[in-house]
């Protein structure tokens, strides 16, 4: 079954950390994975993400505070989050697009609440 698991979500205060993470599951060749966020109301907007040749690209408003890293063994993209603000609350999706099948994925989304 080909899924993207997510986990690691939840409430923390402002200024705080949390990492998340998403493992793919029967998905092969992927070529880019990575978050989009959504918060009630807006669009669903790039978090960050990274490619296969390790090259990111990340949200101007989360520079400097996330870090989106890959595990290609282990077909696992964590996203370290520091310095946290009430507005990175969101529900935030794992994506990833693999090459092979030319096919896009979505994860079921956790919830990401930062308290002011």
């Amino acid at each position: 079954q080909e899924q993207l698991v997510e986990s690691g979500g939840g409430l923390v205060q402002s200024g705080g950390s949390l990492r998340l993470s998403c493992a793919a599951s029967g998905i092969f060749s992927i070529k880019t994975i990575g978050w989009y966020r959504q918060a009630p109301g807006v669009q669903r907007d790039l978090v960050a993400i990274v490619d296969n040749d390790g090259s990111t690209n990340y949200a101007d408003s989360v520079k400097g505070r996330f870090t989106i890293s890959r595990d290609n063994a282990k077909n696992t993209v964590y996203l370290q989050m520091d310095s946290l603000k009430p507005e990175d609350t969101a529900v935030y999706y794992c994506y990833a697009y693999s090459w092979g099948r030319g096919k896009e994925y979505w994860g079921q989304g956790t919830q990401v609440t930062v308290s002011s």
